[in-house]
């Protein structure tokens, strides 16, 4: 099993990124950076771009949108120290997202349950400590949409797994960590 898996939850830019990217430059070895985003629009590339330019050159990146925990276990390596995955949050958004009906909540939690499934089953084969960042969508307005809400419910089952599962679990809060477990 993994050395430790911290969860970092936190608002949109609440420096959950920058945080667990600080937490992983601080060990020794090599950190394997596992992005989830796919780049759907122009915005969005230059977000990634932005994102791959603050990284140190020395990290392994491997973009898995889906099948995060079967690309990390492919990736890993033996001198495999440390492994982020950034973020929970567009994994959900694009496994529910990649279902033929997105309105069907059964579906959507069945598939983001196998992708979390999997990638705890990755941890479990791992010695590296690992950062896994996601976003906390439970604390804002009600969506006005039904995906919206299904999204928001969807997200917060999977982050209450992860939070389960975890060592250590921090909440960002204006770019501080707050101690939840």
């Amino acid at each position: 099993m993994g050395e430790c898996l911290t969860l970092i939850l936190g608002g949109a830019r609440s420096g959950k990124s920058a945080f667990a990217e600080q937490q992983a430059a601080a060990t020794t070895g090599e950190v394997l950076y596992v992005a989830t985003a796919e780049a759907w629009d122009d915005e969005m590339r230059r977000r990634i771009a932005a994102h791959r330019a603050q990284r140190p050159a020395t990290w392994r990146t491997v973009e898995a949108p889906r099948q995060t925990g079967a690309a990390i276990r492919t990736a890993m390596t033996p001198a495999t120290t440390c492994v982020l995955v950034d973020c929970i949050t567009l994994l959900a958004s694009n496994v529910i997202l990649a279902l033929p009906e997105t309105s069907d909540e059964q579906a959507a939690d069945a598939a983001l349950n196998t992708e979390i499934d999997l990638l705890l089953a990755a941890y479990a084969t791992s010695s590296a400590a690992w950062y896994v960042v996601s976003n906390e969508v439970g604390l804002g307005i009600v969506p006005a949409y039904p995906l919206g809400r299904l999204y928001r419910d969807a997200l917060g089952r999977a982050n209450q797994r992860l939070a389960a599962a975890a060592d250590r679990v921090l909440l960002m809060v204006a770019g501080l960590p707050l101690t939840v477990k």
